[in-house]
């Protein structure tokens, strides 16, 4: 079964690469203008910001898909985001809609950990442990393959933004549940809801085993060994740099940071909660911030009446967002407007229906 189908990338023309800034902007601009309506252009938030200015809606990657999936008037959406937010993009709109990355090799390195393969030599692994105890649960950050299984299996996606409410319920489906790909979100949520982590357990898919020191009886949560090669940058040391060095600061980080940053940290939470939670705050608040650069970077542009840093003040941006660039937008929207086809995302119809029934079950909880 062919899970996923998707166009190979060409190899961007030399010719965008000389280009200059003005002269992709002004392009852009125009072809925007002549598509009208049927272009659509979702942007995440950890985007670039040259790519930024040019979003039709701007925010995180459900978000972003549900918004897709509202305009049935776009022939093309071009989605400014990664592998996954594309895939979900595609299964929520119609057959007639064209979903785009402008570069292919705009992936996640956390949703690359959890392999399809690894997962399904995994689950019989699993039932023999525990028998059939096991709800799958999956962060939204991960492949439509992932989710499709998850689906097929009775399970449910899950965000940062509803994790607590959506692991709650899993949890008093089955007796425990299997948290893929992220170990960091499934952590922070589970302890938040009162189990301890000696109750929780790794998988390790390289492996193939489990890792668990306690009585196979009260493991309640299966962790995927994956992380946020981004999220797991920010350590205690740089809390206790900023406690040290600003003891006003009021710190706020990603769940897909680990454990230990978190329950120091004075708040936690997802993209949209960090960007209301400072954007809310009164003038003259300070912030150390622990997510992605380049939305810390815009949060400070938007908030001048505020003093924030990174929590973190040696953290890169994340690579692959950081593949969506002007000249790629620029080189798909000319496609397009020459009515040329290339890097869709086309996920087949046996993995788009039980994916949805993941993502279905999420949205009527949520």
């Amino acid at each position: 079964m062919n899970l996923l189908e998707t166009v190979e990338q060409d190899t961007m023309p030399a010719r965008y690469k000389h280009m200059t800034p003005q002269e992709m902007i002004a392009r852009v601009t125009e072809i925007k203008a002549q598509l009208g309506e049927d272009l659509f252009i979702p942007c995440h938030h950890y985007q670039k910001d040259e790519v930024v200015p040019f979003a039709d809606a701007i925010g995180d990657s459900l978000q972003l898909a549900q918004i897709a999936a509202n305009n049935k008037k776009a022939k093309h959406i071009v989605f400014c985001g990664v592998h996954f937010m594309a895939e979900t993009s595609d299964m929520l709109t119609t057959n007639e809609q064209i979903v785009t990355l402008p570069d292919m090799r705009a992936g996640c390195s956390m949703a690359d950990m959890a392999d399809i393969h690894q997962l399904t030599n995994a689950w019989p692994k699993l039932q023999t442990l525990f028998g059939d105890t096991i709800l799958p649960v999956t962060y939204i950050n991960s492949t439509a393959a992932i989710k499709s299984f998850v689906g097929e299996h009775g399970g449910t996606t899950v965000t940062s933004s509803n994790a607590t409410k959506i692991v709650s319920w899993a949890l008093q489906q089955k007796e425990r549940i299997f948290f893929l790909p992220d170990q960091h979100l499934g952590r922070n949520t589970a302890f938040e809801l009162g189990i301890p982590l000696e109750h929780m357990a790794i998988w390790n898919p390289i492996k193939n085993e489990l890792e668990y020191d306690g009585n196979l009886a009260d493991c309640k949560v299966i962790l995927w060994k994956g992380f946020c090669s981004v999220h797991q940058h920010f350590t205690v040391k740089n809390i206790e740099n900023i406690r040290k060095n600003h003891p006003n600061m009021r710190i706020i980080v990603h769940p897909e940071c680990t454990h230990e940053v978190v329950s120091l940290a004075d708040d936690a939470g997802s993209t949209k909660k960090i960007v209301t939670e400072i954007s809310n705050a009164a003038p003259g608040s300070e912030w150390a911030v622990g997510t992605e650069a380049n939305l810390v970077g815009r949060i400070i542009q938007e908030n001048p009446d505020k003093k924030i840093v990174s929590l973190n003040p040696f953290m890169c941006p994340c690579m692959t967002m950081n593949r969506i660039d002007l000249p790629h937008l620029l080189w798909t929207l000319e496609a397009i407007q020459n009515g040329e086809q290339r890097n869709q995302i086309k996920v087949d119809e046996h993995t788009t229906k039980f994916a949805l029934k993941a993502l279905e079950r999420m949205l009527q909880l949520s």
